[in-house]
This record gives structure tokens, sequence and C-alpha cells, in this order.
């Protein structure tokens, strides 16, 4: 019996950290370039953009070119959250991989 007990307090503290780090990626933001720094996209822990900052000089550039750039910029800050997410749930779970189980993101 102190076995299965051992394994409750070990998931009830996996849960609890778990918890913890949830709230840490909220509060994660990342900044995604592109073209040398002419766009630039942030995102949240959740993956939605808050801000976009786009050069003036890149401004006089063809739409066709702008819309590449951001898109590149999104993709750029979205590898950088998958990024910063997975090491944030690798320190709550200490390595710990759950085969079958796909984490948010």
């Amino acid at each position: 019996m102190t076995d299965f007990t051992k394994i409750l307090n070990k998931a009830k503290e996996l849960e609890a950290k778990m918890k913890e780090s949830q709230e840490k990626i909220k509060n994660i933001k990342v900044e995604g370039v592109s073209g040398a720094n002419s766009v630039k996209v942030t995102l949240n822990g959740d993956g939605e953009m808050v801000k976009i900052d786009i050069s003036p000089e890149t401004m006089k550039e063809k739409k066709s070119i702008i819309e590449d750039l951001i898109v590149a910029a999104h993709n750029n800050a979205k590898t950088q959250l998958k990024s910063k997410t997975s090491e944030e749930i690798s320190k709550a779970t200490g390595g710990f991989n759950i085969p079958g189980f796909k984490w948010p993101i």
C-alpha cells in the first residue's frame, strides 16, 4: 500500500508543479523577427499575437513582401514559444514524459 501512496503523492506533486508551470507559460512573451528585424511579432504564452512592429522602410515594399515577412516573423515567434513552453514543462516534470500525451501548443 505504501507504493500506491507514494505514487499518489508524486502525482499530486506533479499536478501542483504543472499548475505553476501553466501560470508561468501564460506570462511568457516571445518576439519573432524577419527581414533583418524589419518585421517583429510578439506572442504571449497562449500563442496570441499581442504586438506587431513593421519598420517604415518595409512599409514601402510590395504588399506581398510585407505579408511574407509577417508570416515569417510569426513562425519565428511560434518556434520560440514552443521551445520556451517545452522548457518550462520539462522543469516542472523533471523531464518526465508521458507516452501519447501531447502538451498544449
